[in-house]
């Protein structure tokens, strides 16, 4: 583990394969690097991706190494890891058995937490908080559920069998991303609703999450009638709304710099600057190299310095995986989610 004083660049970046090439090794030794983020093409088996991690750690070891291992269809690394269920099925099942429903949503967090622990990730960008809606394809059954008392619940549970695993959590995408249809991978969505209206529904439940969450990931979304800017690079929703109004003191990573949703912002480095200056504290920029080194020689010109807070993402407890796999726990939180995912497609036949 990183020292206390360890300090971070401010950039996430990702790598290409199952190894590092040299211009990777480079890169990722430069101080503007802070984090890289591996993708399901990182991924071959757990001796490769071991190998993948150890040689990242080479080139820096105070890289925050991390993954979307939501579960579901939103799931890196899939062979030889336990099958995770979408969050939408756990709340569905909570419905009628809150309960079991609960401890289900535990079991995922920790489960998932524990895998990656082991393989020596620090945390996954999880859990997403957005509301279900079906019309959001793209966040669709990532989400809980559209009831914002449920998604707390369950997101609560979630959240804690992470930190029981040694992982901080990432809620994501504040301050809602589930109920427009667009995606911001490929455009820009618009939200036409009032503060009000989102205060009503999205935002309660990122107001009741924020003393819980250790990070936050804010929506590639204008909210026209708020404001001017997207969440990710406004002041006001970052700094007024989830800083000041909410009380939040965790971290703010910046979703994907490279989406399309950015692009009409500017070039990379302006939307660097924008979303640093709105307040996120590790920026993503990813699937695109070049501006990745862009990005990295544009924060290097401009003197940002490192950060002593994203400390708070560095993985905790550490558990080889043989022993993580014959301990008590696995096998009885693996079981849980198991046997719900097999009553789930039990049901579906």
């Amino acid at each position: 583990m990183a020292s206390q004083k360890e300090t971070r660049g401010a950039l996430m970046l990702d790598v290409t394969g199952f190894e590092l090439t040299d211009m990777e090794q480079q890169l990722l030794a430069r101080p503007a690097v802070g984090g890289v983020i591996l993708f399901s093409r990182n991924y071959q088996s757990k001796t490769q991706l071991s190998e993948l991690i150890g040689g990242i750690r080479q080139c820096n070891n105070s890289l925050l190494i991390a993954v979307d291992q939501e579960g579901g269809r939103v799931q890196r690394f899939r062979d030889g890891f336990l099958r995770l269920p979408a969050l939408f099925n756990i709340g569905e099942f909570a419905k009628t058995d809150l309960k079991m429903g609960c401890m289900i949503a535990r079991s995922s967090g920790w489960a998932m937490a524990s895998e990656l622990r082991a393989v020596g990730i620090d945390f996954s960008f999880a859990p997403v908080l957005d509301l279900f809606s079906v019309n959001s394809s793209v966040i669709g059954d990532r989400g809980f559920s559209d009831d914002p008392r449920m998604v707390v619940t369950l997101a609560t549970e979630y959240i804690q069998g992470m930190h029981e695993a040694g992982m901080a959590a990432t809620g994501k995408h504040f301050p809602g991303h589930g109920t427009v249809a667009a995606d911001s991978h490929m455009e820009l969505p618009v939200d036409t609703r009032t503060f009000d209206q989102i205060r009503k529904k999205d935002l309660e439940v990122f107001a009741q999450m924020t003393g819980i969450v250790d990070a936050i990931m804010p929506a590639h979304i204008l909210y026209s009638k708020v404001d001017s800017l997207s969440a990710g690079f406004s002041t006001y929703w970052l700094q007024q709304v989830l800083r000041k109004d909410l009380n939040f003191n965790g971290i703010i990573f910046s979703d994907d710099l490279t989406m399309l949703a950015t692009e009409s912002s500017g070039e990379i480095e302006q939307r660097a600057q924008l979303a640093l200056d709105a307040g996120c504290e590790m920026i993503l920029v990813c699937n695109n190299t070049n501006s990745a080194i862009q990005v990295a020689d544009f924060l290097e010109a401009e003197g940002f310095g490192k950060n002593e807070r994203l400390q708070q993402m560095v993985g905790r407890e550490f558990c080889e995986l043989n022993n993580l796999y014959k301990s008590d726990r696995w096998q009885k939180e693996s079981k849980i989610i198991t046997e719900f995912n097999s009553q789930g497609e039990s049901n579906n036949e």
